[in-house]
């Protein structure tokens, strides 16, 4: 499953307003570290290897073998006293890289 809110369609589309590019954004496996891996937007074009689905004149595209482990996922656009920015929600379940490097140390 696969979904983009209503508020972050009408930002996406927003974004896209007057650009020449396609409209077309990747959800990608991004992080690691501590944190942890999450799920972020990129401009770029489907790839034989992709799901693509179609939401108000753009393409969201993502790795198949990703959707399958992250799913459902959801776009959301968040407005909070400390700012505003896009959201994507997931199932994803990938353990954090903490203890690689000594930035937590004591």
């Amino acid at each position: 499953m696969f979904s983009v809110t209503q508020k972050a369609g009408e930002m996406i589309a927003e974004f896209f307003k007057g650009r020449q590019e396609a409209r077309s954004l990747r959800v990608m496996l991004q992080g690691g570290g501590c944190s942890g891996y999450s799920l972020g937007l990129a401009m770029d074009g489907s790839k034989p290897d992709d799901e693509v689905f179609e939401q108000d004149g753009v393409n969201y595209v993502i790795e198949k073998d990703l959707l399958l482990e992250a799913q459902p996922i959801v776009i959301e656009f968040l407005e909070t006293a400390q700012g505003s920015g896009f959201n994507i929600q997931s199932n994803l379940k990938r353990p954090s890289s903490c203890g690689t490097c000594n930035s937590c140390s004591h």
